[in-house]
């Protein structure tokens, strides 16, 4: 055997600081981003809100280009016009009011929720969706799976009842949801779920997952030089590997608090329908306007030394941001123009007309990963002529039919329907209201039936006898 040099031609992800940096602010709701802009104007002098007046969009704006939208280098993101709702512009069951849609508080969305809005979605058998919905029901609200795997076997009532490995296997498959790092045991598994979700060329990656592995734990006592000669390697690579450690978040499901009741919400975007066709754009807000402060960018061009050397990384961290800001608003757009062409329906006729719609099918359509748009769609929300929505109300998953399939809400509000409509006295049993369905085209089990009754708080046949 002897050395020899060979060439290879691959492709490979790396995370950069700026890629980070988007993925981070795509996450956040209208609320954290501003609060995350402000820091930023006040920590960095070359970062300045931008007050030029927003110059009014012309209809052809709302499917202009997407490097048009959002914020650019010196310059300001998209403007805040807003279309106003014109009486009789909305389908059945909209407002014609702008007030209105201004006034609906969006319902919260737990940890709890998001999760079970990703496991519903999953393609998933019925027995490993009710493993999931144990798993998911056990996390408490930092996003940790404290609980021993034998007692969420049990707590699923399966039968026969699923092994410790069984529900392995599905918490395995929950911990690649958003958000990154939920359903891990402990710190350190929680870092490493994250740290795994990142390219392989992330410089320290390797030494951060092992540090999290088995180090974590004497790091704040020995320090990065006691690290470094605990592990025999260089300072600056244990540096880094503890600065990557240091981006991660400790407390993944921290973000998605419920809202406190009565609280209303910006929307992040606004859907209207122009004539036939429906139209997407930010919202008056949904990014905000910052700017390069130009006598401070001049400076840097200009300073030596030290100054010279602050100022540059200044300039740099700015351009980051307003690119980071810039992409969330086209990442933004991209999904939810191709949620609104999908289910167009829904906003014309309501829960009835939602159609299936997965993460899945989103992201192939608009070449994104799955989890990047489970981030674009978490805690974002839509103005639309039925309200103000959270953007996971446009996903349902699908129940198979005789002429392809319908969504879970589209069912729901069937049956919603037909119970508002039953004679009081001779109320609709399971049975009965899965005929009434099946001769509807929508064929289901009674026990599917019952299940979507009870999550929509409505009693059994028996209890909603009224003889008035």
């Amino acid at each position: 055997m002897k050395p020899t040099l060979q060439v290879a031609l691959g492709q490979q992800l790396r995370l950069t600081p700026q890629l980070r940096q988007a993925i981070h602010l795509l996450q956040l709701s209208g609320v954290e981003l501003e609060q995350e802009v402000t820091v930023a104007v006040e920590s960095n002098p070359l970062l300045d809100w931008d007050e030029t007046p927003a110059e009014p969009a012309v209809d052809a704006a709302a499917d202009a280009p997407a490097s048009e939208i959002g914020a650019a280098d010196g310059g300001g993101p998209a403007s805040d016009w807003e279309p106003a709702w014109e009486h009789g512009a909305t389908g059945p069951g909209g407002h014609g009011d702008g007030d209105v849609a201004q006034e609906i508080a969006a319902a919260s969305e737990t940890l709890h929720d998001h999760l079970l809005w990703q496991l519903h979605l999953a393609p998933l058998s019925p027995r490993d969706r009710a493993i999931g919905a144990a798993l998911v029901d056990a996390i408490d609200d930092d996003g940790y799976l404290r609980e021993p795997l034998s007692d969420i076997a049990a707590a699923t009532r399966l039968q026969p009842l699923p092994g410790e490995d069984e529900v392995a296997v599905v918490l395995h498959r929950l911990q690649r949801f958003d958000p990154a790092g939920v359903g891990a045991s402990d710190l350190g598994e929680c870092l490493r779920l994250q740290l795994a979700q990142l390219a392989e060329d992330t410089p320290g990656l390797a030494l951060a997952t092992a540090i999290a592995g088995d180090a974590l734990q004497r790091l704040p006592k020995a320090g990065i030089d006691g690290l470094a000669r605990e592990l025999a390697r260089e300072r600056d690579d244990v540096a880094t590997a503890v600065a990557l450690l240091r981006s991660l978040d400790p407390r993944p499901g921290a973000r998605h608090g419920a809202l406190p009741a009565g609280t209303y919400v910006a929307p992040d975007v606004v859907v209207w329908r122009d004539g036939a066709h429906w139209q997407v754009r930010l919202a008056a807000g949904a990014l905000p306007r910052v700017a390069i402060h130009q006598g401070y960018a001049a400076m840097a061009g200009q300073a030596t030394g030290a100054d010279a050397s602050y100022l540059r990384d200044r300039l740099q961290e700015a351009r980051w941001l307003l690119k980071g800001l810039q992409a969330r608003g086209e990442t933004l757009l991209r999904v939810m123009r191709c949620v609104v062409r999908a289910q167009s329906g829904f906003l014309e006729f309501g829960d009835q007309a939602l159609r299936p719609l997965t993460l899945r099918e989103v992201a192939a359509e608009v070449d994104l990963h799955e989890s990047t748009v489970s981030r674009a769609v978490a805690r974002k929300y839509a103005r639309t002529p039925h309200g103000t929505l959270p953007l996971r109300a446009f996903f349902a998953s699908g129940i198979s039919t005789g002429d392809g399939e319908a969504s879970s809400i589209a069912v729901q509000a069937q049956i919603r329907r037909l119970v508002d409509a039953e004679d009081p006295r001779r109320p609709l049993s399971d049975a009965r209201l899965a005929e009434a369905l099946k001769a509807g085209g929508v064929p289901v089990a009674r026990r599917t039936v019952a299940k979507y009754r009870e999550s929509m708080g409505i009693l059994p046949s028996a209890e909603r006898v009224r003889m008035s």
